[in-house]
């Protein structure tokens, strides 16, 4: 399983950080190449408030699929030492390999994704953003990338792209609703300082309706990315057969 570790780190985990806000100030990615990375772009004065926030998501993006290669890298692994200690049946032996051969290719794919996005990051960081870009969302740009990849057709293709569009309007709407809920929360908080009973009453309505809207949105988004991302790798699997 060596093979599939990253920088020498199969077990390298990464902290969790919220969401960015203030200045960018909360920037914890504990990977020397991306903080480098990180560091130059915000130096650079190549980009607007609102391209670094966008950067600044890229980088948070990859951070999460890293820490989603650790975890299965970690259960491929320990089910590999579970099975060489336990005596099964022939059927069940090949049941079990057929699983982990799965499992590797998933790991093979995660691996490229990373691979591919650290790429990107680094393009970006050094050059800035390409206004002719197709897409801008790290997740949707990581799917398309991976189905051009895949074994589809061209009207496949086509159809994958205008989804894709309609997923990327659905995540940066959710992005939309992110931002009003940390505004609405921190005049929540100004408003109890006030000591205005009916004022705090009708933000705390305010807030409870925009925090369900924003979950509910969170929840289709991320329903969606699921189902995208396995049309996708069924894709990159036939290609493979």
């Amino acid at each position: 399983m060596a093979k599939y570790g990253l920088d020498g780190k199969k077990d390298a985990q990464l902290g969790a950080t919220n969401y960015i806000k203030d200045g960018l100030e909360n920037d914890v990615l504990d990977d020397p190449r991306l903080e480098k990375l990180w560091s130059k772009a915000k130096a650079s004065n190549r980009f607007s408030k609102e391209e670094l926030e966008k950067l600044w998501r890229e980088f948070q993006h990859h951070k999460e699929k890293v820490q989603d290669y650790n975890l299965l890298l970690e259960t491929v692994s320990r089910t590999e030492d579970i099975s060489k200690n336990v005596i099964n049946s022939v059927e069940e032996d090949g049941l079990k390999e057929e699983q982990l051969h799965q499992k590797h290719r998933e790991l093979k794919e995660k691996l490229q994704s990373i691979n591919q996005g650290f790429e990107r990051l680094r393009k970006v960081s050094h050059q800035g953003y390409d206004a002719s870009s197709e897409f801008e969302e790290p997740r949707v740009i990581d799917l398309w990338d991976m189905a051009k990849l895949g074994n589809f057709t061209e009207q496949e293709l086509e159809s994958l792209r205008e989804e894709l569009k309609h997923f990327e309007a659905k995540v940066e709407k959710h992005h939309h609703y992110q931002k009003q809920l940390e505004i609405s929360h921190e005049k929540l908080r100004h408003v109890e300082g006030t000591g205005d009973k009916e004022h705090l009453s009708r933000n705390k309505e305010k807030y409870t309706v925009l925090e369900e809207k924003t979950k509910e949105l969170g929840y289709k988004v991320k329903k969606h990315l699921q189902d995208l991302s396995s049309r996708i790798s069924r894709g990159l699997q036939h290609n493979e057969l």
